[in-house]
């Protein structure tokens, strides 16, 4: 594979428009995608066609015959790829040698045709029959001595009825070990929003974004995570509508947006402006920003009060709906002014303009992303900012909520389904009525407490329905070392990734329909459902052909396991298998908001889950909406280590490229930071380069500095010089994981803090300036 050039160069152009449509040219021909299966993109996020197997936005009423991204395309022309990775290609490689690879080579191999197992002799994975694997997996399964010492992970792209299958399997096995993707993301969405607003999922619906008058964009990057929400945010812009963007980064996509749909933004050099404010706060600085915001609320609402004028706060909802707001306002009263703004790296003037903004809206949504969920205090930050949309009465009424954007198209569903480690006994009571047995009771493992568990040896089997468990979690040799220590270790997968090759004794491979694929049982097509971001259901259907004959359906892969492990006495695992409709019937019999399932999918669109917030009807222990009290905390592992290190300890947040989706690297290019043929490059302010003796071009190793006497390093970085604030670092995922600690997570949430790492940088020996690097990283902060 010949490799890309590297270098550094300034991407002037708006995000999306004709950048977009040569990157969507080049990724289908490089993916070797038939010329029929082009076609595909057409029924992408269309009525009987399928979801997007990426991100989880959701879709506008199928106005266009093109309603897919950049992006989107890319995860598409991955699946529908002409590529194939069959038996012969491991008579080729050994593990060894693939390890050797890189996670970029490793995508680029293609689909994988048949179930594999590992063969310690010859270090190589070799063919097994269907019913083999299942064999040998429930003679693991059955030889524990306690159905607690597996686990059992879930990623984002499983539908809801493989969702539900499989926490029916594992659950009627004897275990609530569900370390999932949202364990690493918007968990402290999850957990914070039940403290505030009674459930874990936002308020809003895309009709919101037609009525909004501000919005607030919290640490996300939509241009790369999610674009077709720029188009929801281009239509805002245009009507007028205030959008601010609160992130460390300028990203470009929140900048400037030239939408391919529309001729205008296509011939123009600029696109459409989208954000018209940008606050820049620190690394972690978010909580005692919106804090300042909350506090200048109160502080306006106080003088006109004073002065006789209309109030600032919305007494009503305040007094109607809401619960320990006179402890919240005197918390925010007797905030210091000097720490908020310390603390959150933002000057006082634009958090004052901040709160005029956002008092000054009528109807406001509040949008974030990981920027706000991976930090030692993200629960407090999700909770804060549902306080602060509270004082104005902004959820639930038009144009105004909460909105957390998820990531993984199903990842929302996988958590309404069961797949959820600290199940409510009310669920399980249901469960276990559904299908007569009595649930496990005793909360599970999620992702770092799994880890943990393989570690000291309590947990011996693993098996992943999807993802890419080694590369997606932090610590990254010490997950490594989890994995290694497991007696077996099975992959659900489409595509070779690099956990597959850090494996148990055992391991398998079992390959699987992909969300673009014909789906036929018994000759029937089946349609699956996911639920997006603002708790719409649809259905999904795929109309490409099988990549191989011997693949199977994940539901399929589902049943089998459980058949083979606990026999079809209770729940007849095949008959699910065959007709997917019986899984939905389950689902509906177990959760509310399901009502006539089957009927309710046929309906364009699909139908939306009802979120109690949103109707203002709050499930908290009080039945209303809830201010919660937090400080600043002052006394966290960067503090602490910035007291021993000085200016020289900086924050380093890891991040995506464009060309990744999650732990898939499609490519070497982040185009809109300037950024070509290359990912071990790290972002840093000029000011803090020359404090440290550095210049942009320079090569630099990088060492997080925790307490627990384990060294954590990652070499051979190229330092570009960036526009982000003083203090803090950038660079991306996997390659910066190895750095975040496992015992570094979130307080309440146990999510790892991987956008708030206090690190060390030191010098290469005889690494020599990148003048191009140098040049172009100018160029870019110019």
């Amino acid at each position: 594979m010949k490799k890309p050039e590297a270098r550094i160069e300034p991407y002037t152009h708006p995000a999306a428009g004709w950048g977009a449509l040569k990157y969507v040219a080049i990724n289908l021909i490089k993916e070797k995608v038939a010329g029929g299966n082009y076609r595909t993109l057409l029924a992408q996020n269309q009525p009987n066609g399928f979801d997007c197997p990426g991100c989880a936005w959701p879709d506008r009423e199928h106005a266009s015959t093109f309603e897919f991204c950049e992006n989107g395309v890319k995860a598409v022309a991955a699946e529908a790829t002409s590529k194939r990775v069959t038996p012969a290609f491991f008579d080729e490689h050994t593990v060894t040698e693939l390890m050797a690879q890189s996670d970029y080579e490793l995508e680029q191999h293609g689909r994988l045709t048949d179930p594999l197992v590992y063969d310690a002799a010859r270090d190589r994975y070799v063919p097994i029959e269907w019913n083999d694997a299942f064999a040998l997996i429930a003679r693991h399964l059955n030889a524990l001595d306690d159905p607690n010492r597996a686990a059992f992970y879930t990623s984002g792209r499983a539908s809801n009825e493989a969702a539900f299958l499989y926490q029916l399997f594992v659950r009627m096995y004897g275990t609530n070990n569900f370390p999932d993707c949202s364990n690493m993301c918007h968990e402290a969405t999850s957990r914070g929003l039940p403290g505030t607003v009674g459930i874990g999922k936002g308020t809003v619906t895309l009709d919101d974004f037609e009525h909004a008058d501000t919005l607030l964009l919290f640490g996300q990057n939509p241009a790369t995570n999610h674009p077709r929400m720029l188009g929801e945010l281009r239509e805002c812009a245009k009507r007028g509508a205030t959008i601010v963007s609160i992130n460390p980064l300028r990203e470009r996509g929140l900048e400037r947006f030239a939408s391919p749909q529309h001729a205008l933004d296509m011939l123009s050099p600029n696109g459409t402006k989208i954000s018209s404010v940008f606050i820049r706060p620190k690394i972690g600085g978010d909580f005692a920003l919106i804090k300042g915001v909350a506090k200048r609320v109160i502080e306006l609402d106080d003088a006109a009060l004073a002065a006789g004028a209309e109030r600032v706060l919305d007494v009503e909802f305040i007094a109607q709906h809401t619960v320990g707001f006179d402890a919240f306002a005197a918390d925010l009263r007797a905030e210091s002014w000097d720490t908020i703004v310390a603390e959150a790296g933002v000057p006082l003037d634009e958090v004052l303009k901040l709160a005029d903004i956002y008092v000054k809206g009528r109807a406001v949504i509040s949008t974030w992303g990981m920027g706000l969920t991976q930090h030692k205090n993200s629960v407090p930050t999700v909770q804060l900012l549902s306080n602060l949309m509270m004082m104005r009465g902004n959820i639930g009424r038009r144009g105004a909520g909460l909105c957390p954007v998820r990531g993984h198209s199903n990842v929302q569903g996988d958590r309404t389904v069961g797949i959820e480690e600290k199940p409510t006994q009310a669920f399980l009571d249901r469960l276990g009525k559904a299908y007569d047995f009595e649930p496990p009771r005793e909360h599970g493992y999620d992702v770092v407490e799994t880890i943990h568990a393989m570690l000291e040896g309590r947990v011996k089997v693993f098996i992943g329905l999807g993802g890419n468990f080694s590369i997606a979690t932090p610590d990254t040799p010490r997950t490594w070392d989890a994995m290694r220590s497991c007696d077996l270790t099975v992959h659900i997968t489409t595509k070779l990734n690099r956990s597959h090759l850090v494996h148990g004794r055992d391991a398998l491979i079992l390959p699987t329909l992909g969300r673009t694929e014909i789906d036929l049982q018994n000759g029937v097509p089946q349609g699956v459902s996911v639920e997006d971001s603002m708790s719409m259901v649809h259905i999904s259907y795929g109309m490409n052909r099988p990549a191989s004959p011997n693949l199977l359906s994940e539901i399929a892969i589902v049943a089998r396991m459980a058949h083979a492990t606990l026999g079809s006495a209770k729940v007849d695992w095949l008959a699910l298998a065959a007709d997917y409709a019986l899984i939905r019937d389950g689902i509906e019999q177990v959760f509310d908001g399901f009502e006539r399932y089957n009927e309710r999918l046929k309906q364009p669109g699909g139908f939306h889950l009802g979120v109690a917030s949103r109707d203002r009807v709050w499930k908290t222990p009080s039945g209303k909406a809830q201010f919660v009290v937090h400080p600043i905390a002052l006394d966290t592992p960067i503090h602490r280590a910035r007291a021993e290190h000085g200016e020289r300890l900086l924050t380093l947040m890891t991040t995506r490229s464009h060309d990744q989706y999650n732990t898939t690297i499609y490519g070497l290019d982040d185009r809109y930071r300037g950024v070509y043929g290359q990912r071990r490059v790290l972002f840093a302010n000029r000011d803090d380069l020359a404090m440290l003796g550095f210049e942009a071009g320079q090569r630099v190793d990088i060492t997080s500095v925790w307490d627990d006497g384990v060294e954590r390093h990652v070499e051979d970085f190229l330092l570009v010089e960036y526009d982000i604030p003083r203090g803090c670092l950038g660079a991306y995922y996997p390659e910066t994981n190895p750095l975040v600690p496992l015992s570094s997570i979130a307080d309440g949430a146990g999510t790892p803090t991987s956008k708030s790492i206090p690190v060390l940088l030191s010098a290469r020996v005889n690494a020599s300036v990148d003048a191009n690097a140098e040049t172009g990283a100018e160029a870019i902060a110019a």
